[in-house]
């Protein structure tokens, strides 16, 4: 092959040109160092305001409070770190070269060389097992690729001269030179990695976190308007009331919130790898319970990406059965195998025990379109053809019947091949890549579950119409062009490119649904990356499971169920933390704020408030680890929804509050270091209260939580109370007071819990 390109190749004067013009052949890689990950745990909004109040608290000499900030920012940034580590390593070999050699003509020599120094121009000889190493044009001669990873096409196609072929793609027959015309990032495989530094999922957590400063923000607002006009009717200094101001303003920030979704999200992870399941982007695990699309591509992951024998059809059966046609179809086959459609016409041919070897073989040519063999069979020599219905119908004889028979099979989206013997068709023999057998109750689990699926594929439209309709996905079958219009009208889309899928991920997240992405190739890769969820399946590619937030590492993919449980599980741990957030934070503040105006001092002491924040986030911190219970339909962060309950907890907490702050400062006369103590309790007590009735929607004494979450309420608890009857740290406090607290506390968490229930019961109905 290569003595029939009698070309000079490349100079090097014009290598070195071209490699500083293109660069090396070499595809972009995402930062994978420990470091760098923990450094893009510690960047973005959320980071910055969490950065901005440990500034603030230091400025203000609150070095305790400030430290604990800061353990909890990096925490949350070196655990996200380690959990995206342990995926690489568990991947492996993440950025392997395409190709460590290509074979090269430079000047008037053929020579092996590294595959990175390819440049446009450079001529390249491709033979049978190689991957190609950029994108080019055939010169010489014809070759197969499989470049089902690029373009989720189920089966080899032919490449003659003048065509194109991919670089990624792995050819399965055939001998060609080529000429390189793109590399490195400008190749359709680097064109593809490339959208992978591009690919982000629209980041609800922190648009829900600004949501909530932004309620409390507001709330703020009108409580330090409040507060300074009250301080200049009465002449005092806003300086004096600054301190306070300051503690409005930190107790706004969700200090807890990055690590309580952290440690929520490491323990599904850690879950969901005892079932065999890679974790990667913890992010991923809380999206999956909105999930409400998931894109689906087809082959390799509805499919086996295997091509099996789906049916034989006899033509002509009084002289040659299904036997008989399978027979003379293997021996037109390559005896080695090495296309997967001849690969399975022999295999079945093996099974029935009539593999017989050709006299004469000839294999497949790219620009024909068909192998031909001679054979002995049935004590006479054979003339057998075995390729493409429409290449052969003009060459040989055509039954009458074929034209149905043909229609049939193509109908069920199988690849259709022709058996020709002695110039007339005798046989049709159709191959598929089966459907995975879990596949159709995987579908039929995820629709009663409100999780729309879509298929996506490269082949054809008739071949996707008929695997939807295997699988179990009713409707039409769209094209690229349809995506625009209503693309969840449609069961499927065919002809689609890798950035097609892309597209489609960020049309549908602009439509405010949450989009999953199952895939396995390299083209699926960027809408992996830019999906709420993606899922690569066990089979997937190295850059595929690189893109993906979830690695599915076996075969079952009942497994995404078991991704959509961790996530129901961890939307309701930070349901019950951004109620309890919001209406301890209200509760707070509004609580200091009118004591401020009722009795001329804040009636609860600087110190007790770090104490309080500091307590309340160490039990938030557990949530994470609390016994919860999926749901069966996608559950969505509604903040306004969360901000109703929490308002009305909030209310009922501060008539609990003033009341107490009445009897304690107007009944009672106890001192104010005293009052700070009580009321300092009641806050605690109240919200280890709002903690228990908030984690579920029926009464709270009949949920259990986990272990964790009931000991550190417990020992909080158990810590106020030594704190206020032993006066260590905090000011001591008789214990008839005490009781009345804690006996109001139960009393309103018992009336506050049944408003709750009727609250949900209303808003189900």
């Amino acid at each position: 092959m290569e003595e029939q390109y009698t070309q000079a190749g490349l100079t090097s004067a014009e290598v070195t040109a071209k490699q500083k013009e293109f660069g090396a052949n070499r595809q972009p890689a995402l930062p994978t160092a420990f470091w760098c990950l923990v450094l893009n745990g510690l960047w973005g909004p959320l980071p910055w305001l969490l950065e901005a109040a440990i500034i603030l608290e230091f400025f203000l000499g609150k070095g305790l409070q400030a430290t604990f900030i800061l353990l909890l920012l990096v925490f949350s940034a070196v655990d996200g770190a380690v959990q995206k580590k342990r995926s690489m390593k568990a991947l492996g070999g993440l950025h392997a070269d395409l190709r460590t050699q290509s074979r090269d003509k430079r000047g008037t020599q053929w020579e092996n060389m590294p595959a990175d120094e390819l440049v446009p121009g450079d001529i390249v000889h491709i033979q049978l097992g190689d991957v190609i190493p950029a994108d080019g044009t055939v010169l010489i001669g014809s070759l197969s690729a499989d470049q089902a990873a690029l373009t989720g096409e189920s089966v080899p196609v032919a490449k003659a001269v003048k065509d194109p072929v991919y670089a990624a793609a792995t050819v399965v027959s055939g001998d060609a030179i080529v000429q390189v015309t793109k590399t490195g990032t400008h190749s359709s495989y680097g064109k593809t990695a490339e959208l992978l530094t591009h690919a982000t999922a629209p980041g609800r957590l922190e648009k829900l976190l600004f949501g909530i400063v932004r309620l409390l923000v507001i709330l703020d607002v009108a409580l330090v308007v409040v507060l300074t006009a009250t301080a200049l009717l009465r002449g005092t200094s806003i300086m004096t009331l600054l301190p306070f101001l300051v503690i409005l303003f930190i107790a706004t920030i969700p200090v807890a919130m990055p690590s309580s979704f952290t440690v929520a999200n490491s323990v599904e992870a850690s879950r969901l790898a005892k079932k065999k399941i890679l974790v990667s982007g913890l992010t991923g695990i809380q999206e999956a319970a909105s999930l409400d699309v998931l894109l689906v591509d087809k082959t390799g992951t509805l499919t086996q990406d295997r091509t099996a024998l789906a049916a034989v059809t006899a033509l002509q059966p009084t002289t040659f059965n299904q036997d008989a046609v399978l027979t003379l179809a293997a021996a037109a086959c390559d005896p080695q195998g090495r296309s997967s459609i001849e690969r399975a016409i022999r295999e079945g041919a093996q099974k029935q025990g009539t593999l017989l070897a050709p006299a004469t073989f000839t294999p497949f040519d790219p620009a024909t379109k068909y192998s031909k063999a001679t054979v002995n069979w049935q004590n006479a020599d054979h003339a057998v053809q075995l390729g493409s219905p429409t290449i052969l119908m003009k060459e040989a004889q055509v039954p009458d019947n074929l034209t149905a028979e043909l229609a049939k099979l193509t109908a069920t989206g199988a690849r259709v091949v022709a058996v020709a013997v002695d110039g007339a068709i005798i046989g049709l023999v159709a191959i598929a890549d089966p459907i995975k057998p879990d596949v159709p109750e995987l579908i039929k689990r995820l629709r009663t579950r409100g999780v729309q699926v879509i298929m996506l594929t490269g082949d054809t439209r008739a071949t996707a119409q008929a695997v939807a309709g295997q699988v179990g996905l009713q409707g039409d079958i769209g094209t690229p062009d349809d995506m625009d219009r209503a693309p969840r009208d449609y069961a499927g889309f065919a002809n689609v490119l890798p950035a097609d899928k892309f597209r489609l991920v960020q049309d549908l997240q602009k439509t405010g649904a949450v989009v999953g992405m199952l895939g396995d190739g390299v083209n699926d890769a960027p809408a992996l990356k830019q999906a709420d969820v993606g899922i690569a399946v066990t089979t997937a590619t190295d850059i595929a499971k690189l893109a993906a937030d979830v690695i599915l590492t076996e075969p079952d993919l009942g497994a995404i169920n078991d991704v959509v449980d961790s996530g129901q599980r961890v939307y309701q741990r930070m349901m019950t933390w951004i109620i309890t957030k919001l209406t301890r934070t209200a509760q707070l503040t509004i609580l200091l704020t009118f004591g401020y105006l009722f009795t001329g001092y804040f009636p609860i002491s600087l110190s007790m408030i770090v104490f309080i924040v500091m307590m309340n986030d160490s039990v938030t911190l557990t949530l994470g680890t609390d016994r919860t219970y999926p749901s069966d339909r996608p559950t969505r962060w509604h903040l306004g929804d969360l901000a109703k309950i929490a308002s009305g907890l909030t209310v009922g907490w501060l008539v609990l509050g003033f009341a107490l702050l009445w009897y304690f400062e107007y009944q009672l006369q106890l001192p104010a270091d005293n009052v700070s103590t009580l009321l300092f309790a009641y806050l605690i007590f109240s919200a280890m209260a709002t903690i228990y009735m908030t984690r579920t929607r029926g009464a709270f004494w009949r949920a259990i939580p986990s272990r964790t979450v009931l000991g550190v309420t417990c020992l909080n608890m158990v810590l106020t109370t030594i704190m206020a009857l032993t006066g260590i740290i905090t000011p001591q406090v008789a214990i008839g007071p005490y009781l009345i607290v804690i006996a109001g506390v139960i009393i309103f968490a018992v009336l506050l819990d049944l408003l709750k229930q009727l609250f949900y019961r209303t808003q189900a109905a």
